[in-house]
């Protein structure tokens, strides 16, 4: 046999396994909210599980193979998951707060910082740790910090920090 078909068997073989997702390496910190979704993720994925498994030979071995992929990563979310206290502070950016802030031509922008999973830029859901996220982290109202972007570095001030 041509090597090229084993390697074509091989090439095929591997397109139909899913690609892990890669777990990152900050600590898992989540909001209640944000364990409360992973959980439900996990509920909702071994539910999906289940009916596949029902189908026997007819269910569809790539969305199984999909869906133990992401049991795996949400599976592992969840046990790694720290939760935080509910951030009260309005003195001090916390993993939770609601933060307003201003750029150099004083458009203003309210973000909440939330853990990696529960993040939702279209939404105003910032990663802690994203580059805005450490930018605002344990800032104070009046604070001018530098957000880090791939456009460039901007000074931003922080206006009002709500838990």
């Amino acid at each position: 046999m041509s090597r090229a078909f084993v390697n074509e068997d091989n090439a095929a073989a591997q397109a139909s396994q899913p690609v892990e997702r890669r777990i990152s390496d900050q600590p898992n910190y989540v909001t209640a909210n944000g364990l409360t979704q992973l959980q439900a993720r996990v509920e909702a994925l071994n539910a999906e599980r289940r009916e596949l498994q029902a189908q026997g030979d007819r269910a569809d071995k790539q969305r199984l193979a999909d869906n133990e992929s992401d049991l795996r990563y949400f599976n592992a979310r969840v046990l790694s998951a720290q939760p935080v206290p509910a951030a009260t502070s309005t003195e001090k950016v916390q993993i939770g707060s609601h933060v307003t802030f201003a750029d150099e031509h004083d458009q203003h922008q309210q973000v909440q910082l939330v853990g990696e999973d529960e993040a939702d830029a279209a939404q105003g859901l910032i990663n802690w740790g994203s580059p805005l996220g450490q930018a605002l982290l344990g800032a104070g109202p009046g604070d001018e910090v530098t957000w880090r972007r791939p456009a460039g570095d901007l000074v931003i001030e922080v206006i009002t920090i709500n838990g």
